[in-house]
């Protein structure tokens, strides 16, 4: 009995299995937000930084960003902030927002935002 057991049990581990992933719900409407534009060359890095937050908060990507123009390509803490930086794909215009919330909530308490143009240097 303990051999048709331990058999049942390896061969369960052997089965696929269905995993749920859990997404957080989209940012809702946002604050009104500090707009820093960059002009930078196809190639060059952009990094955003999100100041320290409180205890509760995080910074969550707000808005879909243009990957036909940007890209994430890191992501570090330093000290309190949080910095994330971004590579120019082709030529174009790409917003970054950031908003704080409460946990996966979806109001916004604060926002960031960067308006990224990417221009050739021809």
């Amino acid at each position: 009995m303990r051999r048709r057991i331990a058999v049942l049990a390896a061969l369960a581990g052997c089965l696929p299995v269905a995993v749920a992933s859990a997404t957080a719900p989209p940012v809702g409407p946002l604050p009104k937000a500090p707009l820093t534009t960059v002009s930078i060359p196809p190639g060059g890095l952009v990094s955003v930084t999100l100041p320290a937050r409180a205890s509760g908060f995080e910074w969550r990507q707000a808005r879909p960003v243009n990957t036909k123009v940007l890209r994430e390509v890191g992501e570090a803490d330093v000290g309190p902030n949080v910095v994330i930086v971004y590579q120019a794909v082709k030529p174009g215009t790409a917003t970054v927002i950031y908003a704080l919330t409460k946990g996966e909530r979806t109001k916004a308490y604060k926002a960031i935002e960067y308006r990224v143009v990417v221009r050739s240097l021809a």
